[in-house]
C-alpha cells in the first residue's frame, strides 16, 4: 500500500512538473472554464525575461533605445513626417490547421479598421472618457494598411507556445518579411499556457528582427478587438501602465497615474489606487476591449521617439 501512495505521488509531481504538455490535451471549449485568475491576457513582458536571458546583450541594447527616447522626450521636438500620420504596413501571417480557423480578409481588415481607429482617435467608446483625462487625451497619428497576407496551413499544429515558433518556417510556422519596414502580425489559433490561455505577445525595440512583431490568438483579432492595439503598443515600447509592479513602479510616462496593478472587466469610474485615480480605460491596461479606449500624450511622445532619427523603427517611418 505504501508503494501504491508513493507512485500515486510520484504522478501527481510529474502532472504539476509537466503542465505544458498537459496544455495540448486540453480542448479549446475547455479554456473557458478554467480559473479566470489565470487566463493571461498579454504575455510580453513574461516574453522579454526569456528574450533577456538568452540574449546578453539584449539589455544594453534596450537601454540605448530608452535614452534615446528620454532624450528624444526631452527635447520636446514632436513635428511630424510631412505626409502627417505614420503610415505602417502590416504583413499578416495566419496560421491554421483547419479552413474554418483561416480568418477571412474582411476579419483582418477588421483589425486594420481598430487599430486606425484606436491609434488616431477614433474609437467609438471614446465618449465615456472622464473629464479628468481630457487634458492628456492623443491622437498618436500612426495608420495602418495591409501590405501582405501569408496564410501557412500546418495539420499537425493547433496550439501554440508563447515561444517564437510561429515565427519560424522551419517550425511550422512563417519567418518575418522585411521586419525593418513590414510590422509582422502573426495570427494562431490558440497559445494555451500555465492554465490558462495567451491573449497575444509582442516584442520591444530592441530585439531579435527575424522574431520582431505581434502575435495574437485567432479568437482575439477582429473588427471589435483591441488586442493588438495593446501588442502595438508594446511593439511600440510602451509598458503596462501598472509599470508591472505595485505602487511606485514606472511606465516611463509622466501622465499615467499610479496603479497597483491590472484592471479587470469594466472597472467603473472612479477607481483610486496609489493615490490617485486609476486611468482604466488606458489601451494598455487589462480592462474589457470595450473600456478601452486611449492613450496618452506621454505615450504618443514614446512612440514618436522609435520613429524618429535614429529611433529603432526610424527606417519603418521612412
Amino acid at each position: 500500500m505504501k508503494r501504491f501512495f508513493f507512485l500515486l505521488l510520484l504522478a501527481i509531481m510529474g502532472l504539476v512538473s509537466c503542465d505544458d504538455s498537459i496544455e495540448e490535451n486540453i480542448p479549446n471549449e475547455e479554456f473557458s472554464a478554467l480559473n479566470k485568475e489565470n487566463k493571461k491576457r498579454c504575455f510580453t513582458m513574461e516574453k522579454l525575461e526569456d528574450n533577456l536571458s538568452k540574449d546578453k546583450n539584449l539589455s544594453s541594447k534596450m537601454s540605448v533605445i530608452e535614452e534615446h527616447t528620454m532624450n528624444f522626450i526631452k527635447k520636446g521636438n514632436f513635428k511630424r513626417l510631412a505626409n502627417g500620420a505614420i503610415q505602417i504596413p502590416v504583413v499578416f501571417h495566419v496560421i491554421y490547421r483547419s479552413s474554418s480557423e483561416n480568418l477571412d480578409l474582411s476579419v483582418l481588415q477588421g483589425q486594420i479598421d481598430a487599430l486606425n481607429e484606436d491609434f488616431n482617435l477614433q474609437n467609438p467608446n471614446r465618449g465615456a472618457l472622464p473629464s479628468e483625462f481630457s487634458s492628456v487625451e492623443a491622437n498618436a497619428e500612426i495608420s495602418f494598411t495591409i501590405q501582405q497576407v501569408i496564410r501557412v496551413q500546418n495539420t499537425k499544429k493547433r496550439r501554440w507556445r508563447p515561444n517564437d515558433d510561429m515565427k519560424y518556417t522551419s517550425k511550422g510556422g512563417s519567418d518575418a518579411v522585411n521586419p525593418q519596414e513590414f510590422l509582422n502580425f502573426w495570427i494562431v489559433n490558440s497559445m494555451p499556457y500555465k492554465k490558462g490561455q495567451v491573449l497575444g505577445y509582442a516584442q520591444f525595440p530592441g530585439g531579435n528582427r527575424a522574431t520582431d512583431g505581434i502575435v495574437v490568438a485567432k479568437n482575439f483579432v477582429g473588427p471589435r478587438a483591441r488586442t493588438a492595439t495593446h501588442e502595438v503598443g508594446h511593439y511600440l515600447n510602451l509598458r503596462h501602465i501598472w509599470g508591472d509592479g505595485g505602487c511606485g513602479a514606472s511606465d516611463y510616462v509622466d501622465d499615467t497615474p499610479d496603479a497597483d496593478g491590472p484592471s479587470r472587466g469594466c472597472p467603473s469610474y472612479p477607481t483610486a489606487e496609489c493615490g490617485s485615480n486609476n486611468m482604466t480605460m488606458n489601451f494598455m491596461d487589462y480592462s474589457d476591449d470595450s473600456c478601452m479606449y486611449m492613450f496618452t500624450t506621454g505615450q504618443s511622445n514614446r512612440m514618436d521617439a522609435v520613429f524618429a532619427s535614429g529611433g529603432f523603427r526610424e527606417a519603418m517611418a521612412n
